[in-house]
């Protein structure tokens, strides 16, 4: 092991200042400069080069149960990020080593291996392994393939179909031998939908009268799966044209995060039951067993062009907390993501 001498290292982080109430603003963060110790014996110390910021850790910024811990005042915000080790005393994790890990929101962290994982760059870019290749593209192939069952011939509906989840469901969905009709609010994301990702119908939803008659149009047939990503008027669109036995992958509710009423949607829940649907939620992490089939079914995709993806990049890790906010104001195309440093 070495022994060499480390000093201290100044480290910029973002902390939760307070708990948004509805809609976060930019006041809800804080940066702020802390003095990380140097390493000891089997630890190493990574700097960020990305973060992501994903609709999800809206939730954290409660103080509530939940399947995740919530932030807390005055500490680090917390997410998935890629770095590169700097110093180390781990004979496992070397320098110049690019790793995954979940220490997002800061400039530098320190570890001694437990949940970071090494990448290999060659099939695709480092930040990647945040989106298609990361937890987003196993969300969105745990959702389908594991909870919804879906099969070649299914119609699948996906609501926010160019966001970083949507986008590859999708694709993963066209992959599979099924007709795919999403959901985006602007002609921008419409026209990617249909020219890249290659799915059959777009929905602009926030242009339509009627999202469930215009849904209708498009799946004539009905819709067999359901990935849902908002919740509220789209979950009540998609039941509405379920077939019989149709399958929901329930994966987030955009829509309900920043709520300070209860949504009047979905109120025709009562057709889960008349049609015998199948509704499930799901969180990714209890599926890790299945990651790599997920990698070798993703990663063949990748390199036969089924499967594209566009980022939205933010610089700076300051302004992390405007990228955050961008989730919900829809800036976003794919996967959105800060280049730190």
């Amino acid at each position: 092991m070495s022994t060499q001498t480390y000093r201290p290292v100044k480290s910029k982080q973002i902390e939760l200042a307070s708990r948004p109430d509805g809609m976060p603003t930019k006041s809800n963060f804080e940066l702020s400069e802390v003095s990380i110790s140097p390493i000891a014996d089997g630890e190493f110390l990574v700097r960020n080069q990305w973060m992501s910021v994903d609709p999800y850790m809206r939730g954290r910024m409660k103080d509530g149960d939940s399947y995740v811990p919530p932030f807390q005042i005055g500490k680090a915000l917390e997410g998935g990020c890629i770095g590169v080790v700097v110093e180390s005393k781990n004979e496992q994790f070397v320098e110049g080593d690019q790793v995954l890990g979940n220490l997002g929101w800061r400039e530098f962290w320190k570890s001694e291996g437990q949940g970071v994982q090494k990448i290999d760059a060659e099939l695709a870019p480092a930040q990647a392994y945040l989106g298609a290749l990361g937890m987003t593209g196993m969300t969105a192939w745990v959702g389908l393939k594991r909870i919804a069952n879906v099969q070649p011939g299914d119609t699948v509906f996906v609501s926010a179909a160019s966001g970083a989840v949507g986008s590859m469901v999708a694709q993963i969905a066209k992959a599979n031998g099924c007709k795919v009709i999403g959901s985006a609010g602007k002609q921008s994301k419409i026209d990617w939908l249909r020219d890249r990702a290659g799915i059959d119908s777009v929905i602009n939803y926030k242009e339509t009268t009627n999202l469930s008659d215009e849904l209708g149009k498009m799946a004539s047939k009905g819709i067999d799966v359901y990935f849902d990503n908002v919740g509220g008027e789209h979950l009540e669109a998609a039941l509405d044209h379920m077939n019989d036995f149709g399958r929901i992958a329930s994966c987030g509710m955009i829509s309900t995060y920043n709520a300070t009423e209860p949504p009047a949607a979905p109120r025709n829940l009562f057709k889960v039951i008349a049609k015998r649907i199948r509704m499930q939620g799901f969180i990714v992490r209890d599926h890790m067993n299945d990651y790599e089939d997920f990698m070798r079914d993703v990663s063949a995709l990748i390199r036969s062009d089924q499967v594209v993806w566009e980022e939205t990049v933010t610089e700076g890790l300051e302004n992390a907390p405007d990228a955050f906010i961008g989730l919900f104001e829809g800036d976003n195309l794919g996967k959105s993501l800060v280049r730190i440093g």
